[in-house]
This record gives C-alpha cells, structure tokens and sequence, in this order.
C-alpha cells in the first residue's frame, strides 16, 4: 500500500513504517497523521505482521516535531476540535502488536510524543530527545506532559517541559526514556534483531501483554491485578498457550500460529 507522506514495509514478520518527508525533517502535519493511521489500520488486518518498528527517513531526524506552519492562524476553537478527533499518538499506544521506535535523530515534540507512545523506544547514539512547545508559547498535546512523566518521573519530566532543553541519546538511555542505544550504523541491524526476537513469540500472548502492562498506568493496583488474571485466563483459550506448553515440555522451540 502507498500513502503520501508514510512508507510501509514487511521484512518477514517485522512490519516497518517510515515517516518520509526529510526535507521538513518528518514533521508530522495533518496529511502524514492521517497516513499513519490509516497504515496502521491495515496492519491491524494483516497477521503476517507480527511487530511494527517505525522510524524517519533520512539521517537527520526521526520525527523533528509538528509541522509548525500548521498553527499559524489556528484558532483554539479549531485547534481543539483537530486534537479531540482520531489521533496518531492514542492509535499507536493502542495498537494491539508490539511497537517499536527506532530513533535515528532529531526526535522533539510531536516526534517526541510519537515516539513515546511505542511500546519501547531504542536510538542511534546521534538521536536528540526534547519537548521544545514552551519556546513557542504553547505545551506538548500530544500525550508528551502524560507519558513522559510516567515514563521518566516528574520531576525530569517538568525539567524538559518547562525548558524546552534537548538531551542526547544517553541521557535519554540513562533516564530510561529509551532502552538501548546504538550507533547509527548498528542500528537498523539491532533494532530487527529485537523486532524479531518479539515477533517469535506467540501474537495472542503478546497483545495480552501490552494490554496489561498499559493498564499500570490506567488503572489502580486492584483493578489492573483483575485485569491481569483476566488476560492471563484469557491465553489459555489460545493454541498458541497448548503449542507453547508442549514445546517446553518436549523441549523444543515453539512454532507459534497466532490462533
């Protein structure tokens, strides 16, 4: 499938969405959000695809930001009616595969958010993180004041907010912001190689577990305990549960179907 502003490849079961537009440093204006959505809404559909990395193109950035040129005039009125409808960041976060983002440089507010929205986040040693919307008079609103604080803590997190500052891809290592750091020409190599470590494992027990995972942070201690045993029950309707089981017990590597 061909979409504006996103590429969208299959390496096996590893699904790969490249954000294309390096002369604005894949800024995310309306036409590229809405082009992420509608591949992700395609990947949803396809069972090959058991793992989704998504990144820029070029060397310069991973995402740089919202595409400025778009709040110009923008009354907040109009603004708020864009934000309240379907929103990349939320249909990343609730994509049902794992997703990662592999950061090869420039990653600040909307890229920033995007990025924080993937299940794991791994980058190139020449990637730069920040959340720069104060310096233009504004805020993150793309989930950035929410996930970054759950991510890193709050105190770093109103740091970065409130200064607008950048980091580099170690301190954001260190923070926890991402969880692996690489070298630009290692990264691609390592990020499939953990792509496809995850994309070994049984689809139904994966979405399982984001699920549950993700509900740390929606619910409390007890409800999201019962929703674990929930999801937990709910793996031992699956194939993929009996397949797995029987592997360990033969002692074999498991082949799992998805089912």
């Amino acid at each position: 499938m061909e979409w504006e502003n996103v590429l969208l490849e299959k390496r096996g079961r590893v699904a790969i969405l490249t954000v294309n537009r390096p002369d604005k440093l894949n800024a995310l204006n309306r036409a590229t959000r809405r082009d992420i959505l509608a591949a992700l809404d395609a990947l949803e559909q396809d069972e090959e695809a058991r793992v989704l990395v998504i990144t820029g193109a070029g060397e310069k950035a991973f995402i740089a930001g919202a595409d400025i040129s778009e709040f110009a005039g923008m009354t907040a009125v109009k603004q708020r009616a864009v934000m309240k409808g379907r929103r990349a960041f939320d249909a990343v976060e609730d994509f049902s595969k794992p997703v990662i983002a592999m950061i090869n440089g420039f990653c600040l507010g909307g890229g920033c958010e995007l990025a924080l929205a993937c299940d794991l986040r791994v980058a190139s040693t020449q990637a730069k993180f920040g959340q720069p919307e104060i310096k233009l008079g504004i805020i993150p609103g793309g989930g950035g004041t929410q996930r970054l604080t759950r991510i890193i803590g709050e105190g770093k997190a109103m740091e970065l907010i409130l200064t607008g500052d950048f980091i580099a891809a170690e301190e954001a290592l260190n923070l926890g912001l991402v969880n692996y750091v690489w070298s630009s020409e290692e990264l691609e190599a390592k990020t499939l190689e953990l792509a496809n470590k995850i994309a070994e494992m049984s689809p139904v027990a994966l979405a399982m577990a984001k699920a549950s995972v993700k509900n740390a942070a929606r619910l409390n201690l007890k409800e999201g305990v019962d929703a674990e045993v929930d999801l937990f029950a709910i793996c031992f309707s699956s194939e993929d549960k009996e397949e797995g089981v029987n592997a360990f017990l033969e002692k074999r590597k498991a082949d799992f179907k998805g089912r």
